[in-house]
């Protein structure tokens, strides 16, 4: 404290006008009046010394407790009950703290989501990529005929396709989680947005002789956007299209009240097992029914999209009974 020049520049004014003190009072007053002026200024500056030790002990405390929030250690609580400057300096040093050590529970817990996800996704590139090499190879060798040719082409661009959906489809997921998105807030009448979605799975439904019900007033809407909703409701009702049986019937029901506007999309098909239930909005979770082609990602796409715009969506299902999505899109935050 003393190699403080500030410090010293303090003891060495309240020396000079103690002696300055003493000296007036030796000469314009008396010997016992100048040492009690003496007695009182020794008195002053050692008050003084003994306050500005205390400030500085505590000044230090606070600074190893800075050094140990750098190093990691955000368990510390520097609080206390006192009123003061250095009492509030240290309760707005514990904020900062908390929320250097939730930043740090954030950043830990995304560090492990990506390196999941880059595990997912080199999983999901492998298996496609082997047997595209694989059949690379055999289209060099002479032996194999036109056909056999053909069959392996067709192979790798529905190999080639389902990268590029799964790439795609991954990126999409990346520029949600980053929040780099602006979803559109603009009015959507809900019949266009579910026409729209259902109109690139007509086809596969004709093949397999599936129906579809689509009933709600035509003046339901909500305010969201257009494109990323409908890139969401396809994501469901594709769901519901492969794994509902040929023959199997959808329906699309829609209604709006003054809280909120709901989607209700259900299906005939195998439903979904009560252990698998709790999952499936998770990114590429894959079911005890799921496809050998399913990568697991299109629900959790869905679930995202809906949730981004203040949205909900809940799923109940029972093996063999199909299956319900409720989609809720509230008219202000709840």
């Amino acid at each position: 404290m003393l190699r403080n020049r500030e410090i010293q520049l303090l003891f060495t004014v309240l020396a000079f006008f103690s002696l300055a003190g003493v000296g007036l009072t030796a000469v314009f007053g008396s010997t016992a009046a100048s040492w009690s002026v003496f007695a009182m200024s020794i008195v002053l500056i050692a008050t003084t010394g003994i306050f500005t030790w205390w400030r500085y002990r505590e000044i230090d405390r606070l600074s190893s407790y800075l050094q140990k929030i750098s190093n990691g250690d955000y368990q510390l609580d520097v609080r206390d009950n006192t009123e003061g400057e250095l009492s509030l300096l240290k309760s707005q040093i514990y904020k900062v703290t908390t929320m250097l050590s939730e930043q740090s529970t954030t950043l830990h817990d995304d560090k492990e989501k990506l390196t999941n996800a880059i595990s997912d996704i080199s999983h999901q590139l492998k298996t496609p990529l082997t047997s595209m090499m694989v059949m690379a190879d055999l289209l060099s060798d002479s032996r194999f005929g036109d056909e056999k040719r053909t069959e392996f082409t067709r192979n790798l661009n529905i190999q080639l396709k389902r990268m590029e959906w799964l790439v795609s489809s991954l990126l999409k997921l990346s520029k949600i989680d980053a929040g780099t998105i602006a979803f559109k807030k603009e009015p959507i009448m809900v019949r266009e947005l579910v026409e729209k979605a259902v109109e690139p799975l007509l086809v596969p439904m004709d093949i397999k002789m599936q129906q579809i019900d689509i009933q709600g007033a035509d003046l339901t809407a909500f305010s969201g956007d257009l494109n990323w909703t409908t890139e969401a409701l396809i994501n469901i009702l594709k769901n519901c299209v492969e794994h509902t049986a040929p023959g199997g019937k959808l329906s699309i029901r829609y209604t709006e009240n003054v809280l909120y506007t709901e989607i209700i999309i259900k299906d005939s098909g195998s439903g979904i097992s009560k252990q698998d239930l709790p999952h499936i909005f998770k990114r590429f979770y894959k079911g005890s029914n799921a496809s050998d082609e399913s990568v697991g990602i299109g629900l959790a796409m869905a679930y995202s999209i809906i949730t981004s715009q203040q949205g909900d969506i809940e799923v109940k299902s029972e093996p063999e009974m199909g299956t319900v999505f409720h989609i809720k899109f509230y008219k202000q935050v709840v």
